[in-house]
């Protein structure tokens, strides 16, 4: 069936959307990659909402954005939209409720085709993070080349572990992009909102004096299954941190990202890192990250069949997919929670709701078929 996957990140830089053709053959999940690409994120709503009015324009504008941009990739059986993270609550390892936004209904609306979303919060509900969801497509992905450890660097990182006979695990590690998005919009006064190509962070030198204090925050020695996300890691988080040049200050966080990661995977023993995600559009970061993970060696997710920039659309276009056959979309092991569970919540389209015969056998693997057209 053919499958819409959208999802707009920590970031909030873009609407990323995949096309995918998906089938299921015994405890096998075949992905071929039809098309994937990133529509700009509507300008008035990229302040986070604050008050319960701007929460219902939020919700209802993002949910016809999510439409718009999903209707230009008709026909499709199927939209599983993962939304717009506004809010994820943790407080003393526990995950209290996370919440996004962008209204399916209007995406259903303006398709006719059913609607996948929601995703999170079932497995929040059953003891878990609601994060990584990355780790189901990650474990299915790689069980073929474990040990291996699935990278991805958006507004957070996130990193999911394959290990042959042990369950996968999987958790943010701490700030992506988000710390130097926020420095960037700071100091241009709004104008920018990332460092691109690190042209800024170039020109630095890292601070150890304070990346040392950086890396003594109490979330990287947490046990996992832990998640986070810019309720944490904002432009607030460094008031009180010395001032330094901008461009120090931006090397420095790149540092930050990269240490933090390569520690992760250190911890698990990668023999390989397969990377994906914005921040890999940053070589000062994938330099950073190559050195500190030295001699662990760095592939991009596209040498395995799953483009860089499209992954997270991907996996949501899976994750929809998952759940329309009854098949749990979450892996317990990673985001905590006390078992598997199906996802999300699903809107009809313009006809009736027929679902097929759920799928009652485990599904154990993921292959990435030959793409037909990738952007």
């Amino acid at each position: 069936m053919k499958v819409i996957g959208l999802i707009s990140g920590t970031s909030m830089d873009g609407i990323d959307v995949a096309v995918a053709d998906l089938s299921i053959n015994g405890d096998v999940v075949e992905l071929v990659p039809v098309q994937c690409a990133e529509h700009p994120f509507p300008d008035d709503l990229l302040a986070t909402p604050r008050d319960l009015a701007e929460v219902c324009a939020f919700d209802t504008s993002l949910g016809q954005a999510f439409g718009e941009v999903a209707a230009g990739y008709l026909p499709a059986d199927l939209i599983c939209s993962l939304g717009q993270t506004v809010h994820h609550e943790v407080q003393d390892g526990d995950c209290l409720g996370t919440l996004q936004l962008g209204q399916p209904a209007w995406i259903a609306e303006r398709t006719g085709v059913p609607v996948v979303a929601d995703l999170r919060v079932r497995d929040v509900a059953a003891g878990g993070h609601g994060a990584p969801l990355a780790s189901t497509l990650d474990a299915l992905w790689l069980a073929g080349q474990a040990p291996a450890v699935a990278l991805n660097i958006g507004g957070i990182a996130n990193i999911t572990v394959v290990r042959p006979g042990s369950p996968p695990i999987a958790y943010d590690t701490g700030p992506g992009n988000a710390l130097l998005d926020a420095v960037v919009e700071v100091i241009s006064g709004g104008r920018r909102r990332q460092d691109t190509n690190g042209e800024i962070a170039r020109r630095g030198r890292v601070r150890e004096d304070v990346l040392s204090r950086l890396l003594a925050d109490p979330y990287y020695a947490k046990p996992w299954p832990k998640s986070t996300g810019k309720e944490l890691f904002n432009a607030g988080y460094l008031q009180g941190f010395p001032t330094v040049p901008a461009e120090d200050m931006l090397r420095t966080l790149v540092e930050l990202t990269a240490r933090t990661i390569a520690d992760a995977c250190r911890a698990h023993d990668a023999s390989t890192v397969v990377a994906s995600g914005g921040g890999m559009r940053n070589p000062v970061l994938v330099e950073a990250l190559t050195k500190a993970l030295d001699p662990i060696p760095v592939r991009i997710s596209d040498s395995l069949g799953l483009p860089r920039d499209g992954k997270e659309a991907y996996l949501a276009a899976l994750l929809g997919f998952l759940t329309w056959h009854g098949i749990p979309g979450n892996t317990p092991s990673a985001t905590g929670a006390s078992g598997p569970r199906l996802l999300g919540s699903i809107t009809p389209g313009s006809g009736p709701l027929r679902l097929p015969e759920p799928v009652t056998g485990p599904v154990t693997k993921l292959e990435v078929g030959e793409p037909k057209c990738v952007h």
